[in-house]
C-alpha cells in the first residue's frame, strides 16, 4: 500500500523575509506561516505598545462588480451593504440558510458597483463556492483575487505615526473602518483602516511582488514582525471571533454575540432563521471569562456543569488565563461564576464583559 503524499503547503510573497528574521514556520489552513519569531509575550506587547506587524497573505478576496453588486451582497451578507458608501468598510457573516455560520468577512466598497470582501483562509474555496452559487439572477461578476495581494496588518498604538512618513506627499491614511487606494514606501496598496488585535492600525493590500519591499520599508521604520500566535492571543484579549473555534456551521450569529451586524430586514440568506433565535432568544450564549487563578484554558475544555470552552490562552497584557465559551443562556451573565475542567482539574473562573482586555483598566 502506497503511502499518501504529503499536503503541499503555499507559501506567500514574504516567505523568504519569515525564513531570514528566524521565523518558526507552521502549516495553517494550507500554508506554510510564521507562528513566532522572537517570542509569543514579546510580539504580543510590541503591539500594545508601539507597532507590529502580521503576514495576514493566506486570507482570501472576492471581488464582487456589476450592475447588481450592492444587490447581490445585500442578499449574501448580513449586513445592511447599502449603507456602505465608497471607500468604506464592514463585517459580516455568511450564513446557510438555517442560520449557520459559514465564515466572518470584512467587505471594502471601492466603487458604486465594485466591492472587495475579505474571507477566511481556509474558508475561501468554500466561500467562493457558496457566493457563486446563488448569484444566478443577479447581473454580477464573482472574481477570485487571492492569487492577486499579498496582506501585511500594520497594528498598534504608533502604527499610523510609523506609517504615516512612508506615504507618498499629498496622501493620508483613512479613517477606521474607511479604506483608500494609496502608496506607501512606493508600493501601490489598497489601506484599509481595519485589524484584528483590538489596537489601531491598518492593512496594507498589494501586489504579491510589491510585498517584500513594503516590508522591509516597514521593518526599517521600526515596526516588529510578528506571528500567527501573538495575533490568536492579541484578537482574544480583544473578544474577536476566530472561525472554527467561536464560529461554525452548527451555530448562529445570535449565539456568538454577533448580532449587531446581522440586519434581518434585508432579507439575507439565513435571515428568517436568525430573526427567529434573536426573537426566541439563544438557548447558549458565547461569553468571555477569566481565570481567578492558575490555569491556562484551551480549546475543547468542558465548562462544569454544561458548556464548552472554544479559544484560551494566557493573557500577556492581563497576566492570567482568558477564554471565551458557549454555555447555556442563564449562566451567561457577566460576573456569573464557572468552573473550566483545565486536564482534570476545576479550575473557577467569571464570565466578563467585551473586551477582556482595555488600556483604560
Amino acid at each position: 500500500m502506497v503511502a499518501a503524499a504529503p499536503e503541499t503547503l503555499r507559501r506567500t510573497a514574504l516567505f523568504d523575509r519569515h525564513v531570514a528574521a528566524g521565523a518558526r514556520l507552521v502549516p495553517f489552513a494550507g500554508w506554510e506561516m510564521p507562528v513566532q519569531y522572537t517570542g509569543v509575550r514579546e510580539e504580543h506587547l510590541a503591539v500594545r505598545q508601539r507597532a507590529g506587524m502580521f503576514d495576514v497573505s493566506h486570507m482570501g478576496e472576492v471581488e464582487t462588480r456589476g450592475p447588481d453588486a450592492e444587490r447581490f451582497l445585500q442578499r449574501m451578507l448580513s449586513n445592511d451593504v447599502s449603507k456602505l458608501a465608497v471607500g468604506g468598510a464592514q463585517y459580516s457573516v455568511l450564513c446557510r440558510e438555517d442560520g449557520g455560520v459559514l465564515d466572518d468577512l470584512f467587505t471594502y466598497r471601492l466603487a458604486d458597483d465594485r466591492f472587495l470582501t475579505v474571507t477566511n483562509a481556509a474558508n475561501h474555496p468554500k466561500d467562493l463556492a457558496w457566493l457563486r452559487a446563488h448569484a444566478d439572477g443577479f447581473d454580477v461578476e464573482l472574481v477570485d483575487r487571492l492569487d492577486d495581494f499579498a496582506m501585511v496588518a500594520v497594528q498598534g498604538p504608533a502604527a499610523r505615526a510609523l506609517l504615516a512618513p512612508l506615504l507618498a506627499d499629498g496622501e493620508e491614511l483613512p479613517a477606521r473602518f474607511h479604506t483608500a487606494e494609496l502608496h506607501v514606501a512606493g508600493v501601490a496598496a489598497l489601506v484599509c483602516g481595519t485589524g484584528y488585535t483590538g489596537e489601531d492600525g491598518v492593512e496594507l493590500l498589494c501586489a504579491p511582488a510589491d510585498a517584500p519591499a513594503l516590508w522591509d520599508a516597514l521593518l526599517a521604520a521600526g515596526v516588529v514582525p510578528a506571528g500567527l500566535a501573538a495575533r490568536d492571543t492579541l484578537r482574544l484579549e480583544a473578544c474577536f471571533h476566530l472561525y472554527g473555534n467561536d464560529l461554525m456551521e452548527s451555530r448562529g450569529p445570535i449565539e456568538a454575540g454577533l448580532g449587531w451586524c446581522c440586519k434581518e430586514a434585508t432579507g439575507f440568506v439565513g435571515s428568517e432563521a436568525v430573526a427567529a433565535v434573536r426573537a426566541a432568544g439563544p438557548t447558549e450564549r458565547l461569553v468571555p471569562f477569566a481565570l481567578a487563578g492558575p490555569g491556562i484554558p484551551r480549546q475543547g475544555n468542558p465548562v462544569v456543569g454544561g458548556g464548552e470552552v472554544t479559544s484560551g490562552t494566557f493573557s500577556p497584557s492581563l497576566e492570567q488565563g482568558i477564554g471565551m465559551a458557549y454555555v447555556p443562556a442563564e449562566r451567561a451573565a457577566v460576573g456569573t461564576e464557572l468552573a473550566i475542567d483545565v486536564r482534570g482539574k476545576h479550575r473557577p473562573a467569571l464570565v466578563k464583559d467585551k473586551p477582556l482586555y482595555r488600556k483604560d483598566r
